[in-house]
């Protein structure tokens, strides 16, 4: 039974990757065997799930294990992974390979937790697809909602000035003091105001789902940044 699940698990990478050859198959199977640690949901299975071709899959798939996917400072970037998941000590040495001039690593944290939907701790190829498949191929209120749950630290259904300054914080750290023109110590606090004047429409304190959504519905320039995905694979 061992035997046939670790089969399986190799063949299931293969599927995804495009690598399978008879005539390497019997040299490479101790190698593959020994990092391939987390197996993954079928090629079906996940075309079903997300809105990638089998072939967008492969190409994903290559990027996690081997090389790398960078997608912009929204997307996961995921490299050297064979054994199929990624913790969070690793993501952040991975994200800061992007930013060196600055601290990538409490964005990155924010980013590792939205990525780990099951939070176990770990970011397996299932979790990186189901992401990227909302923020490349989803809808305006799926992208929205995929975002509004980023900035919604805790999870409670709405974003406090606490927890998008914290966001804003890790932003501003992560792009570095480099930046021209300088930004000043207050920039972020300035944001956030700005932030809660366009999106806090009753004036409660805090934002909710509704008004994040209508609000960004509303907004020309986040309508457009939105669509900057669209084509990136």
């Amino acid at each position: 039974m061992k035997t046939k699940n670790r089969d399986q698990s190799l063949s299931d990478s293969r599927e995804l990757d495009g690598s399978y050859d008879q005539l390497t198959d019997s040299i490479e199977d101790d190698f593959e065997l020994s990092t391939v640690c987390h197996r993954p949901e079928s090629m079906d299975k996940l075309q079903d799930q997300t809105k990638f071709t089998k072939k967008e899959l492969q190409v994903l798939y290559r990027g996690f294990k081997n090389c790398g996917c960078s997608l912009l400072c929204l997307c996961f970037v995921p490299q050297e992974c064979p054994s199929g998941v990624v913790n969070e000590e690793n993501f952040k040495t991975i994200y800061s390979q992007f930013f060196p001039q600055g601290d990538s690593s409490m964005y990155a944290h924010f980013l590792f937790e939205a990525f780990d939907t099951d939070k176990n701790g770990s970011v397996s190829f299932e979790d990186f697809v189901f992401g990227l498949s909302i923020i490349l191929r989803g809808t305006i209120n799926d992208r929205l909602n995929w975002a509004f749950n980023l900035y919604d630290l805790n999870k409670d259904g709405c974003i406090t000035k606490e927890e998008m300054l914290d966001i804003m914080k890790s932003i501003y750290d992560m792009m570095g003091k480099c930046t021209y023109p300088n930004m000043q110590d207050e920039a972020p606090r300035e944001h956030v105001e700005n932030f809660f004047q366009k999106m806090d429409r009753n004036k409660d304190g805090v934002v909710t789902i509704e008004e994040f959504i209508e609000s960004c519905q509303k907004d020309e320039n986040i309508m457009q940044s939105m669509q900057l995905f669209d084509n990136v694979i």
